[in-house]
């Protein structure tokens, strides 16, 4: 009997490669918006960022997000990907 797969995404903050269940998703949904995707299993292209403060302001720096959807993320959707990770960390 053989182990089951674990599903590894990379992050966009340090681009390594990590369990999906360790890290957050973002998702650009089909009709343009841009949510936090707390089931992970929202329609649309998904994006994932680690649990850390870190990686969130590389990527964030970076603008990774930004060119993962090829669109502009607004203030919210990066205050709503704060506060997840804060409580993450408590």
């Amino acid at each position: 009997m053989s182990m089951k797969k674990i599903p590894m995404r990379m992050c966009t903050g340090c681009h390594e490669m990590k369990p999906k269940k360790e890290l957050i998703r973002v998702v650009k949904t089909p009709e343009g918006e841009i949510k936090v995707d707390f089931t992970g299993k929202l329609n649309g292209r998904g994006a994932y960022i680690c649990k850390s403060v870190e990686c969130f302001e590389k990527a964030k720096k970076q603008k990774a997000l930004s060119r993962a959807f090829e669109c502009q993320i607004t203030d919210e959707v990066y205050d709503e990907l704060m506060k997840e990770i804060k409580k993450g960390e408590q």
